[in-house]
């Protein structure tokens, strides 16, 4: 019985699967998220981006701080439009040609 016992309070401790390195995680972007970062990566304003999605400048503006904050959070830091560029081609959700 302490046999049984002593097994399933090992299984109930072991390691769980290693996470995911830092370096490779990615955020958990919203699809309005990643339209209005593909669109700003696309555009030289941001005020064109938020007449284009129907959005005020301030939304635009929200949208990008939250998409940096989520890369902040898993290790990934873009606090500039390049670095997200990077962030965004390292992602798959842009290539260069898109550009």
């Amino acid at each position: 019985m302490r046999a049984a016992v002593d097994e399933q309070h090992h299984h109930a401790h072991a390691p769980a699967a290693r996470p995911e390195p830092r370096s490779l995680r990615r955020p958990s972007l919203s699809p309005r998220e990643v339209e209005v970062l593909l669109q700003w990566l696309r555009c030289d304003s941001k005020n064109t981006v938020a007449a284009d999605l129907y959005l005020s400048v301030g939304t635009v503006n929200t949208h990008l701080a939250r998409i940096r904050a989520k890369y902040n959070q898993v290790g990934r830091s873009a606090p500039t439009k390049a670095a997200l560029v990077a962030r965004a081609v390292q992602d798959e959700l842009i290539s260069l040609d898109e550009l």
